[in-house]
């Protein structure tokens, strides 16, 4: 079950940092799910290490999309999205 529920997450918060990066028309549902899965581990990761806190669940999703939304952007500057 926490598989399923990884992956709903992982596709909602890729398709949203996919809107505000506004690359939804070049992501998939696959990649909506890798970028919202690995961009909000890195976001939550980044913000461990700068000492933000991530403690209630608005500031957890805020963290997440914005997370996939830096994973976008180092992607676009790797040549993988334009």
């Amino acid at each position: 079950m926490h598989w399923i529920v990884t992956l709903i997450v992982g596709a909602i918060v890729g398709w949203l940092a996919s809107l505000l990066m506004k690359t939804n028309a070049q992501m998939g549902a696959i990649a909506n799910i890798v970028v919202g899965i690995v961009g909000s581990s890195l976001g939550f990761w980044l913000a461990g290490a700068l000492g933000l806190s991530t403690g209630g669940p608005i500031v957890g999703w805020v963290v997440a999309v914005l997370g996939a939304a830096l994973l976008i952007v180092i992607l676009k500057e790797v040549g993988i999205y334009k």
